[in-house]
């Protein structure tokens, strides 16, 4: 087998073994690949700075130091499970360099000889970049509309639909942070440009601003957005709330109980919605906010008392009319876009249809 691999797109079909420490990998990995590192984080400190203070030759001594006996065999018996289960892997550290250069000569003398990409992680991040880039050409319809309008649905309903705060893990608003972590900055562009080579020619996507939660929608893709013609869902205030209520409180709450049981979902649920709108006090003004937090305490309790989530809306309906529909008519005011369409729900999907249709070719 070749000592190496080229660093193609094609090879995110395969599967990949990251040998980079665990705070690399978190930073940004390759879709799909999983991380048995060569080293943890405290082994790839003391050897960085000991290549600063004397070369490369003492730190490879070094490494082979800190990596020996059972955590060596340790490391070595990860990546056999991982062969064993995917014999067809591919190595990578960052530039395709020492690390996975001594963990393919380890699995070498064991019988397991694995190509490693040349390039490593850097050479395949710049393909998805390239990648991102060049589909960032191809048209664009924005999904707009105000708070509630289900934005998000009607772009999962189409074929072409790319879902920016599905890959973001965050809905966007202030309310919007997902139970989970979301993904780091180089994993949301991965996944973007993934998404973007994946799907017909046609893409369409929701009306956002640059950044989603923490994560910024790369600079190209951005700049298409800007230049793109729009469809705008309108819809009344009482059908919007009922899918704010469904997105923001039943869905959220029930997240936080999967995952951190009934009673700490319960409170963390509660921090997050009340964090999020205390954190807009500043646009608010102290009179209209203590009247919504006094609000929505009072939701929390006849929530949790049984009365469902529609109490909710005495203080999602205020901070709609009062605060995010003018912002939001504000924006359409003072930046005009190409506008293919207003309308109702139904009448934008079909209307999105039409132009995917249209921009199949």
């Amino acid at each position: 087998m070749s000592e190496w691999i080229e660093a193609e797109l094609s090879l995110l079909g395969r599967p990949l073994i990251d040998v980079r420490a665990p705070i690399e990998f978190a930073a940004g990995a390759l879709p799909g690949a999983v991380n048995l590192p060569l080293m943890d984080d405290a082994e790839r400190r003391e050897v960085g700075i000991r290549y600063k203070q004397a070369g490369q030759a003492s730190a490879v001594d070094l490494g082979n130091e800190l990596v020996s006996g059972e955590r060596r065999e340790a490391r070595l018996a990860a990546w056999e499970r991982a062969i064993s289960d995917h014999p067809e892997s591919v190595l990578y550290c960052f530039r395709g360099g020492m690390r996975s250069k001594i963990s393919q000569q380890w699995l070498a003398a064991r019988g397991h000889p694995l190509p490693r990409i040349r390039g490593g992680w850097k050479a395949m991040r710049n393909r998805l970049i390239e990648a991102l880039e060049a589909h960032s050409a191809a048209p664009l319809l924005l999904i707009a509309g105000l708070t509630g309008c289900a934005k998000t649905a009607l772009v999962n309903e189409l074929a072409s639909g790319v879902d920016l705060e599905g890959h973001a893990r965050h809905k966007g608003s202030a309310f919007g942070q997902h139970p989970l972590v979301g993904p780091s900055q180089i994993d949301f562009e991965h996944g973007l440009a993934l998404d973007l080579m994946r799907l017909p020619r046609a893409r369409v996507v929701e009306d956002e601003s640059q950044r989603i939660g923490r994560l910024a929608i790369p600079a190209t893709f951005w700049q298409a957005m800007k230049a793109a013609p729009c469809i705008r869902v309108e819809m009344p205030l009482e059908w919007r709330l009922e899918q704010i209520r469904k997105d923001y409180i039943d869905d959220l709450r029930a997240l936080y109980r999967r995952d951190y049981g009934d009673h700490l979902g319960e409170l963390l649920f509660r921090k997050q919605l009340s964090g999020a709108l205390r954190r807009l006090g500043k646009r608010l003004g102290s009179e209209r906010l203590g009247r919504l937090v006094a609000a929505q305490q009072r939701a929390f309790d006849a929530h949790r008392d049984g009365v469902g989530s529609v109490a909710h809306e005495a203080w999602l309906a205020p901070l709609l009319q009062e605060y995010y529909d003018p912002m939001y008519r504000h924006q359409i005011d003072n930046q005009p876009r190409p506008t293919l369409h207003v309308g109702d729900w139904e009448s934008c999907l079909e209307v999105a249809r039409q132009w995917e249709r249209d921009h199949a070719g």
